[in-house]
């Protein structure tokens, strides 16, 4: 499981290195992909792979929609193989889609990894902390 928050810098090639924490995890090739709310998603190839069959098992009942997420997910993503250094490239593409400048977040999240900007994590992260905060007692119950 991935988990936690750290603080890499992108290089002048557009590479960034993945914390060692998740280097089992990555070792053998990630797929980066657009994510959600301006972050790029990062999977193994192999959980990648389980999403992908999950999203085109639902995309006929999912109609349209289902196919725009399908195309989005795969026309945005790429596949990367660490180097000895565990640096990846981001994509110019994904850096411009996520507005990654030098101070990026990566962060754990179950079966993904997500890289931020840096400045964009924090506005996130300040926004939502009040949703932790304020949550309904049944709603956290439910959770933990």
């Amino acid at each position: 499981m991935l988990l936690g928050t750290y603080a890499p810098k992108l290089d002048d090639k557009g590479r960034v290195i993945l914390p060692a924490k998740f280097r089992d995890e990555f070792a053998g090739g990630l797929v980066m992909t657009r994510g959600a709310d301006g972050c790029l998603f990062v999977y193994s190839e192999r959980e990648f792979e389980r999403l992908h069959a999950r999203i085109a098992e639902q995309v006929p009942k999912l109609g349209d929609e289902g196919r725009k997420v399908l195309r989005m997910m795969l026309s945005g993503a790429s596949q990367e193989i660490p180097d000895k250094q565990f640096r990846v490239t981001v994509p110019p593409g994904l850096r411009t889609y996520a507005g990654l400048e030098r101070d990026l977040a990566v962060i754990g999240a179950g079966t993904r990894a997500e890289i931020w900007d840096a400045s964009r994590w924090e506005a996130y992260s300040a926004a939502a902390e009040p949703a932790i905060s304020d949550a309904d007692a049944e709603v956290i119950a439910g959770l933990f």
